[in-house]
């Protein structure tokens, strides 16, 4: 779940690239597991090994790589827009990937989360990845079916996005309602502007893409790190291709048991753990505008927010900062704690000036919006489309506002925003994908899980409950706070994650960093 965030000077600024996006309406229920599709083709290392019958050609299809700056090399791959209708024309794949800077063993795909983060843009930094990494790799990143340069999905303008993502919608019955119009408008703006592919663009669909893109690539297993929601789609993959699964690594798991209803109330759960973390470490400083004990600094950050509906804050671009925004600023800091000095710089400006242009530009990073009102990816569309295709959450009202009271009482401070994820897919024009893959994916080599222990967007218990549910997850703790771990945290978490992709070394089982 990635919305990579931009430098911005003076003003307030996002230290680290920030890897996730929330995930408000993600994993359903699984449903009942259907039959896969029938693979054919043997062993015999050849490109077109594990294609199911009628996609051949898509396995076997010649990668043209050019050069595409700094060192990168970027290709276009082919795939269809059904895996169930071979016939049904085809979508586009893009690839951009650093080459091996030594003897190369093979691919790692890569995937930085979301949905509807880009992997394209992801591979762009090749300081993410250690030197052990791209001595012996094809460091591959890709933007799955529906993303960004990808065949993607596509929805409103960017006007109809941006009053999208900022209205608020109070809790009543009218509000709620009219929340409800507003999500069905934007489902039918999808379907009217993407076509077919947003009945497409479920995970499974992406982990068959990952496997075409193993035969295209010419790997006899599949290489993965996957972060956030790459780690769905990572363990989907292998629970579709045990037999072609790699060396598989997944930073920042998703808990695949989870209905929706569960997701969004232990989310809530862990981004209030998080704002304790900060208002603590926030108000160990005398810069800290949060006055009182530690209680108090979080019901003064809730205030905000809950403030900004029937008062939006002002800022100096003549934008206001709603409460949707509000809520978006405050959330996106705590990803990673680098970042927590820039919500503090923005609290000052709210409580000491009346202002919100620092909260204002936070929830643009969130939301990938430029200040001329565009916006640099679609990763919002693909981010709900790949969600309703994926699972829906509860629907009833009666349900959706029981669970909106447990998730307040459990998480005081932003619980509110993250109530009512049912309506999310309401009236979605496509239904949501079968389950076909395996979730213990038996018969997989070890897949290592990384969990962060204070992890606000994918809280450390899915990561324990993914590692418990692969029958060959081995988990890696990393203590700490933000969201993943490979990249940002310490040596212990980079050399356990580095050791088992290049030379498959498993880490120790209970390894904590």
């Amino acid at each position: 779940m990635i919305r990579p965030a931009r430098r911005r000077q003076p003003a307030a600024v996002v230290a680290t690239l920030l890897t996730a996006v929330l995930l408000l309406a993600a994993c359903g229920a699984p449903p009942k597991v259907q039959t896969a599709l029938e693979d054919v083709g043997k062993s015999d290392g050849s490109a077109t090994v594990g294609a199911p019958k009628g996609f051949e050609d898509y396995y076997g299809q010649s990668l043209e790589w050019t050069d595409c700056g700094e060192g990168f090399q970027c290709a276009t791959a082919s795939a269809p827009l059904s895996w169930h209708d071979a016939g049904a024309g085809s979508i586009e794949i893009a690839l951009k990937r650093i080459p091996a800077e030594g003897q190369k063993v093979g691919s790692l795909l890569v995937n930085p989360g979301g949905p509807g983060g880009s992997g394209v843009d992801f591979v762009g930094d090749p300081a993410r990845f250690g030197q052990s990494l791209r001595s012996s790799f094809d460091i591959v990143g890709f933007d799955p079916r529906g993303v960004g340069k990808s065949t993607p999905v596509k929805c409103y303008d960017d006007a109809g996005k941006d009053t999208f993502l900022s209205t608020d919608y109070p809790y009543t019955e009218e509000g709620l309602a009219a929340r409800q119009d507003a999500v069905r408008d934007w489902g039918q703006a999808c379907a009217e502007n993407t076509g077919p592919l947003l009945g497409n663009v479920d995970t499974q669909s992406a982990a068959r893409d990952m496997d075409m893109l193993r035969g295209a690539l010419g790997d006899d297993k599949l290489n993965f790190l996957g972060f956030s929601y790459g780690t769905q789609l990572g363990a989907t993959y292998a629970g579709l291709f045990p037999k072609r699964t790699g060396r598989l690594v997944l930073d920042g798991a998703l808990d695949t048991t989870l209905a929706s209803d569960e997701v969004a109330l232990q989310q809530a759960e862990g981004f209030e753990s998080a704002l304790r973390a900060y208002v603590t470490d926030c108000q160990a400083s005398s810069e800290c505008p949060l006055t009182g004990d530690v209680t108090s600094g979080l019901q003064q950050i809730q205030a905000i927010v809950e403030d900004a509906e029937p008062n939006p804050i002002p800022t100096s671009s003549g934008r206001d900062v709603t409460k949707k925004l509000a809520f978006y600023g405050v959330a996106v800091t705590m990803y990673d704690e680098g970042s927590w000095s820039f919500l503090t710089q923005a609290l000052q400006e709210v409580l000491w000036e009346g202002k919100g242009d620092d909260l204002l530009y936070l929830a643009d990073v969130y939301n990938d919006r430029n200040d001329d009102g565009t916006f640099k990816s679609n990763s919002e569309e693909a981010f709900r489309a790949i969600n309703c295709a994926d699972s829906r959450a509860q629907e009833d009202m009666a349900t959706m506002q029981q669970l909106a009271a447990d998730i307040e009482a459990a998480a005081p401070t932003l619980g509110e925003s993250f109530g009512y994820s049912g309506i999310e897919c309401t009236d979605w024009p496509y239904p949501a994908a079968e389950q076909e893959f395996d979730p213990a994916a038996k018969g997989a080599p070890p897949i290592v899980v990384i969990g962060t222990t204070n992890d606000p967007a994918t809280p450390y218990r899915w990561a324990e409950s993914l590692a418990k549910t692969l029958s060959s997850g081995t988990l890696v703790t990393y203590e700490g706070e933000g969201h993943t771990a490979y990249g940002r945290s310490n040596a212990c978490i980079s050399t356990a994650v580095e050791d088992y992709l290049v030379e498959g070394t498993v880490p120790k089982e209970g390894l904590t960093c």
